[in-house]
């Protein structure tokens, strides 16, 4: 999205909001699946999304990794975006545990030696 001037308030909201959307639909969440994740009310993840509110700090944060979100999308709304799957995967892996980590790589592995 390419933005004229300094963005308002409100744009930013609405920049927000539409981020906050793309990201939830395209990891496959319902708003109240999203909101049960963060903690909050599925109430405040449709205020987010269609209202133009914004969240504080700590639930920015948490909305960010739960969905992988890159944070240029929200504060370099100008700058074009080549968010690729690998930048994603890289980001959700930061959130995992020595555990999931282990899982993942043992995956990613196997996926590797089995390609034709």
């Amino acid at each position: 999205m390419v933005i004229e001037s300094e963005p308002t308030v409100q744009n930013e909201a609405e920049i927000f909001g539409a981020v906050l959307k793309s990201a939830r639909l395209k990891a496959g969440l319902t708003v109240e699946a999203l909101a049960e994740r963060v903690g909050v009310t599925d109430r405040y993840i449709y205020r987010l999304e269609n209202n133009g509110k914004t969240p504080g700090y700590a639930v920015l944060c948490r909305l960010i990794r739960e969905l992988a979100i890159s944070p240029d999308l929200l504060f370099y709304p100008e700058k074009p975006s080549q968010d690729s799957e690998v930048d994603t995967l890289i980001r959700k892996l930061a959130t995992c545990d020595e555990r999931a980590i282990k899982v993942a790589r043992a995956t990613i592995q196997s996926l590797i030696d089995t390609a034709p």
